[in-house]
């Protein structure tokens, strides 16, 4: 069985032609049999895309051969399938979207911390850790100690710093998310605010998780994913958080266990909500795609 190359990638570059690079690259995706989902904005690009080994390193050719792009970073791992059913490319305001006009990570951002010595920094009892991601995605897994905004949307980041962070501008933040990108624009945006000792991951959550063995590792769980794998582990090998095809929330293995989740059809967070006619339209919808998966052999 051959394996899919995953590669997360993002980068803050001046765009202004961002519109047109869309159509080129999408041609250039699918000659080389890549999926996966991508983000064009004026502020750069950012995205995950999967295929083989050769349709991977075409495309990430084909991207840094622009100059702007050409410092262009990306994260690997594996997956036994293709984990995403087709290829999407599209046009933002924002690759990363908080909402707040002129935050510019190319010209202002938290100092970088290398995995190698995330441990050190965020072991000291001054440094305020703080977890960019959302709520669904903390749950999943997180670094012992963190701080969790406790946002639905990127976009509830500025208010939770004036709720929850005015007033400690001289303290030590160490801020983390899944690949680097959400913390570059969170650095940004507090160097901005006046906070002056700001630290962020290099890579994320999962360069953390590919360089640092778990028998060293700070890191309580799963890593959270956007893709048909939903969460990794140390290795960056895929994990047993499964996501409720009903509601799209990711299930812990100890929610999956619960009565409330009935595969393609509800779980522990959507049941409440689950009217009879809904019930008998998601169990169609179900026996549909295990038909289809049958006829298919898989």
């Amino acid at each position: 069985m051959s394996l899919h190359i995953v590669a997360a990638l993002y980068h803050f570059a001046r765009l202004p032609d961002f519109a047109g690079l869309r159509e080129p690259l999408r041609a250039v995706c699918e000659q080389a049999g890549v999926k996966g989902s991508l983000l064009l904005a004026g502020e750069g690009i950012n995205g995950t895309i999967a295929g083989s080994r050769a349709g991977i390193d075409t495309v990430l050719a084909h991207l840094r051969a622009d100059p702007r792009l050409a410092a262009l970073e990306h994260k690997e791992s594996v997956a036994p399938r293709m984990p995403f059913a087709r290829l999407k490319i599209k046009l933002k305001r924002e690759i990363v979207t908080m909402g707040v006009p002129g935050v510019d990570p190319e010209q202002l951002v938290g100092t970088y911390v290398d995995p190698q010595d995330w441990n050190a920094l965020i072991a000291d009892p001054e440094v305020l850790v703080v977890d960019t991601r959302n709520a669904y995605e903390v749950k999943v897994g997180t670094f012992r100690n963190a701080v969790s905004p406790d946002t639905d949307s990127f976009r509830e980041f500025p208010a939770y710093v004036e709720r929850e962070l005015r007033g400690q501008e001289q303290r030590p933040i160490a801020m983390f998310c899944t690949g680097g990108i959400r913390c570059e624009k969170a650095t940004s945006y507090l160097r901005e605010q006046g906070f002056e000792k700001v630290y962020h991951l290099r890579g994320g959550v999962l360069k953390y998780l590919e360089q640092v063995p778990a028998e060293h590792s700070l890191w309580d769980g799963e890593c959270y994913v956007f893709d048909e794998r939903v969460a990794v582990g140390h290795g960056l090998v895929p994990g047993a958080t499964r996501q409720c095809d009903a509601c799209g929330q990711p299930l812990t293995p100890e929610e999956q266990a619960a009565p409330a989740f009935d595969p393609g059809v509800s779980c522990p967070h959507c049941i409440a909500l689950l009217t009879p006619e809904r019930r008998s339209m998601l169990e169609m919808r179900r026996d549909q795609h295990r038909a289809a998966r049958r006829d298919a052999g898989a």
